[in-house]
Order: C-alpha cells, then sequence, then structure tokens
C-alpha cells in the first residue's frame, strides 16, 4: 500500500489523471473519472441549446429521467434550479455517498414516461 503523495507521484510520471486534473460535477459535486463523463445541454440542442457542461453519467441519465426537454429548456436550465427541485435535490444527497466511478441505471419517471 503506498500513500497517497507516492500515488500522486506516480500517476504524474505515468500521466494518468489525478483528482485534482479530473473535472468536477456541478450537480453532485464529486470528481469525474474519464470512463463516467458524460456532456449535457443545460438547453437542450433540439430547443436551441449550444453550450454543454461535463456531469457524472448518473447525474446525466437522472435529469433526463426526471424532466421533459421542454421543462429543461424553460424551467430547469441551470445548475441551481435543478438542485432545487425536491426529486433532483434528494438524488443528489443519495450519490454523494456514492464512489465516484458509481453508476447504475436509472428508469424515467412515470410522469415523463406518460408525456
Amino acid at each position: 500500500m503506498t500513500g497517497h503523495i507516492r500515488r500522486k507521484l506516480l500517476a504524474a510520471q505515468q500521466g494518468l489523471p489525478t483528482l485534482a486534473t479530473l473535472p468536477v460535477c456541478p450537480i453532485c459535486g464529486r470528481s469525474i473519472p474519464k470512463a463516467q463523463q458524460d456532456a449535457h445541454h443545460f438547453v437542450p440542442k433540439s430547443k436551441g441549446g449550444k453550450a454543454t457542461e461535463m456531469l457524472h453519467r448518473i447525474c446525466h441519465r437522472q435529469i433526463h429521467a426526471l424532466f421533459t426537454e421542454t421543462e429543461l429548456a424553460r424551467r430547469y436550465n441551470t445548475v441551481e434550479a435543478l438542485l432545487a427541485h425536491p426529486e433532483m435535490a434528494r438524488f443528489v444527497e443519495w450519490v454523494r455517498t456514492k464512489p465516484n466511478d458509481f453508476y447504475e441505471r436509472t428508469h424515467k419517471s412515470q410522469r415523463v414516461r406518460e408525456r
């Protein structure tokens, strides 16, 4: 077992990303491993959005499971607006306790499925 300083030095020598170089998810605040990175349009492309932000795959999937594209474009087009929604806040509280590379399938809410 090596210490965290030694692991950082080894990673730097091998050109591997360290926690400091990984992007941070604006939704859950955790570092995003390369395999879990998803680009998200806060205003969907179908509604004229262009800018993207890197999110954890599980956070990105949860957003699209809870909200329609119209809702995302009109009401939930910022991190603050998303986090203010009770279901999203409950999800974030839960996912923050998981490791950075954690992933679980997400199912669309019944409300979104019926639209």
